[in-house]
């Protein structure tokens, strides 16, 4: 299979294209929306040079099965799931923040905190804290949602005093955010995983909210294995994860945190493939489902008729 790096299609009662750092996005009859999840990786805001075989499918596969089981919760944007890298769903008007949850200290909160910062987004951290130890109650540390560049951390009283979101919508926003995480939380636990941070996006139709983008994926997601967590812990040693992290953890290695003037490190088949490897080792563990690899050679054939014959159901 040719990893698919970038698509260029024209679907019928196609009205317009975005090209985010992973998805292509065609909106359709401007009601629909048809994001294909592309091979392409993104670290430190910036699109990795080569592309990942397989990594758009374990991800849009991961979010259906997510946004099915939590649509109790919120509703959602997905219509239908036509191919093993596109989702078709309605247009939301998105909000410009995204809900950042954090059960754990870990990641970009953990390097805030080693810097002697005792706030993220201003929400107090307690004194005398480890790497990835469990944070008191899971806390929200939005996000501004920038369309080019990087996101900015930023607190619910900025938020709020900016009129990004209004009170009554944020307070919704929060109260899913809490309720999805804790969700994920529990079918982590099945899996024998830790969901230790996540994001959630939404958006809205009318007046009603909906839950957008994907969910609990390793683009969007940290998980520990959780067999072995405390003793790691115990002893300061690294936890075992699966997410995006080595990816990062790689490239710091290799003198590239997306900073000016750096240069992003030679990406080897090797690389590549170890890359591929732990994505699909990240879907079979939190999913509980064999990663079927469909390998068919055209892929961008398939994925043209496929969304076609779905587009074919529907009355313009």
């Amino acid at each position: 299979m040719t990893a698919i790096k970038e698509t260029n299609f024209s679907f019928p009662k196609q009205t317009s294209f975005y090209k985010g750092k992973v998805r292509d996005v065609y909106t359709i009859d401007n009601r629909f929306m048809a994001m294909v999840v592309t091979d392409r990786i993104s670290a430190f805001d910036v699109v990795l040079p080569e592309a990942i075989p397989f990594k758009g499918q374990v991800l849009n596969q991961i979010a259906a099965k997510f946004l099915n089981a939590t649509k109790d919760i919120v509703p959602n944007w997905v219509i239908a799931v036509p191919d093993e890298m596109v989702t078709i769903g309605r247009i939301c008007e998105p909000f410009k923040v995204e809900m950042v949850v954090r059960g754990y200290l870990a990641g970009h909160a953990w390097r805030e905190y080693s810097a002697g910062k005792r706030s993220v987004c201003g929400v107090a951290l307690p004194e005398g804290l480890k790497e990835n130890d469990k944070l008191p109650g899971p806390i929200i540390t939005p996000t501004t949602k920038a369309s080019v560049g990087h996101d900015e951390d930023i607190s619910r009283e900025d938020i709020l005093a900016k009129g990004i979101v209004s009170l009554a919508d944020y307070t919704q926003l929060e109260n899913y955010t809490y309720a999805l995480y804790e969700r994920g939380t529990q079918m982590a636990a099945e899996r024998g995983l830790i969901l230790v941070d996540t994001k959630y996006e939404f958006g809205k139709v009318g007046e009603e909210i909906y839950l957008i983008d994907e969910i609990h994926t390793p683009d969007s997601s940290r998980y520990f294995y959780a067999e072995g967590y405390s003793e790691r812990q115990e002893q300061n040693e690294p936890q075992k994860q699966l997410s995006k992290e080595f990816v990062r953890k790689w490239l710091i290695e290799n003198g590239f945190q997306g900073k000016e003037g750096q240069s992003i490190p030679v990406m080897t088949p090797e690389i590549v493939n170890s890359i591929a490897d732990r994505y699909i080792e990240l879907y079979e563990q939190i999913t509980g489902d064999r990663f079927v690899k469909n390998e068919q050679a055209d892929v961008v054939a398939r994925i043209e008729k496929n969304v076609n014959g779905f587009l074919s159901t529907i009355k313009f």
